[in-house]
């Protein structure tokens, strides 16, 4: 095999669909049961960033394959069964599936002196097997180490409650009849703090720093699809920012009406998060806003404003580290947190090494990925050349300056993307 991919996720099925259209020989590695990814682990009830109640929260049409659309029988924001159902189905049609190495989990990529790669897996019953290959396509993603706050705040040790992270997350009937406070404002956050709001005697949600929560949906069109329409990425940047802004005070007014603060930074200038819930949650009375977690005192939790809380349990949504374990380290993450790709997809200093997914846009990833993939595929197949390393690298410091200055040096900006102009970076490379 000339090319491992290591996913069977929707970046990894794309991946191989791009590679196997182009005859391009090579295995895919997927540590799980099924293909699928996070799609498929709330149904499999397995350990993940996948939680019962997950939906998407992208269009049907613009989250679906190009060539596979999705069964029109299928709600414009299908369920995680459904959208697992479907990515099942297209590694069928594509193809793909007999590519795929199932319960087979990698634990090291290594280069070699020679240029190739030396990929070391262990399947179900703890078998090592080594391989070598010519390429390695990372299309894993990044939501398995959780992000915990380092220290937790005081009292956290002796806190009556539990503890725990998303990652742990299945339903909020877990919780029925407790009392919950969820911290973080981001999709999973207000996803949780909604789901558990019907089942829970009272959930809070404990907010540090605002965030832009925008409705799936403005005037009627799914917002992932007015992210790809031209009429809208034909507007320069502030008049974007304009539209946007004036489309939310219509939508739902001032986030502080809600009782959450106000975001310090313009639309687009930060994650915003999806929700069609948490605001009519939070009106309803199901959910009750509150500042950052300032300590715990025995069975309490206790706010920055001075004010407490009895809770029974406290949900970080506090995201994921970027780690690869099997990767070596610093690849592709830099000392400072940013992760250094070309494109996103291509580490400047490890020849035939490419990631695949590690971008988040706002609105749908699939046709990014897709892009991604049939370039990586073109690549690999010699149809398309990479710049030297240096111009590859002037590229990279390039995005990394314009995006601090946009988002300023968070953690995870570095893989933001503008949907319009990142295809448009593709579509002029890529053959017709």
């Amino acid at each position: 095999m000339r090319v491992c991919v290591i996913g069977a996720g929707l970046s990894g099925l794309a991946v191989g669909h791009a590679l196997r259209e182009r005859g391009i020989g090579f295995v895919c590695l997927e540590k799980a049961d099924d293909v699928g990814g996070i799609w498929r682990q709330p149904e499999a009830g397995e350990r993940g960033p996948g939680y019962e109640s997950l939906h998407l929260n992208t269009a049907k049409q613009l989250t679906g394959y190009a060539d596979f659309p999705m069964p029109e029988s299928y709600p414009l924001y299908p369920r995680h069964s459904q959208f697992a159902a479907y990515l099942r189905s297209f590694a069928e049609w594509s193809g793909v599936r007999e590519h795929v190495e199932l319960r087979t989990e990698v634990t090291s990529v290594r280069q070699e002196p020679d240029g190739m790669w030396t990929v070391v897996s262990r399947d179900a019953r703890g078998a090592e097997t080594s391989r070598r290959f010519e390429r390695v396509i990372v299309a894993s993603g990044h939501h398995t180490e959780p992000a915990l706050p380092d220290p937790l705040p005081a009292g956290a040790d002796s806190f009556a409650g539990t503890i725990l992270h998303s990652l742990d997350y299945r339903t909020g009937a877990d919780f029925a009849g407790r009392r919950v406070v969820v911290v973080g404002l981001g999709a999973s956050a207000v996803d949780i703090a909604a789901d558990l709001s019907r089942h829970a005697a009272e959930t809070f949600l404990s907010v540090r720093r605002g965030l832009h929560i925008v409705p799936k949906q403005l005037y009627g069109m799914s917002v992932d699809v007015i992210a790809e329409a031209p009429w809208f990425n034909e507007m320069s940047f502030a008049e974007r920012i304009q539209w946007a802004e004036q489309a939310l005070l219509v939508a739902r007014g001032k986030l502080s009406d809600y009782g959450l603060p106000e975001p310090d930074h313009p639309v687009f200038s930060s994650a915003t998060t999806l929700s069609d819930e948490i605001l009519s949650r939070i009106r309803h009375g199901a959910v009750t806003p509150r500042p950052a977690i300032d300590s715990f005192d025995g069975d309490r939790v206790v706010f920055t404003d001075g004010t407490s809380t009895p809770a029974d349990a406290v949900v970080y949504c506090t995201g994921f580290h970027m780690t690869w374990p099997f990767l070596p380290a610093g690849c592709p993450v830099a000392a400072d947190g940013a992760v250094e790709l070309y494109r996103r997809v291509v580490p400047t200093d490890r020849p035939g090494l490419y990631f695949v997914g590690l971008v988040r846009p706002v609105g749908a990833i699939t046709r990014l990925v897709e892009a991604q993939a049939r370039w990586v595929a073109g690549i690999i197949g010699g149809e398309i050349s990479l710049p030297s390393a240096e111009e590859m690298r002037e590229e990279i410091d390039a995005y990394l300056t314009s995006i601090a200055q946009r988002y300023g040096r968070t953690r995870g900006a570095s893989i933001q993307v503008d949907v319009g102009p990142y295809l448009a970076e593709f579509r002029e490379s890529l053959p017709v």
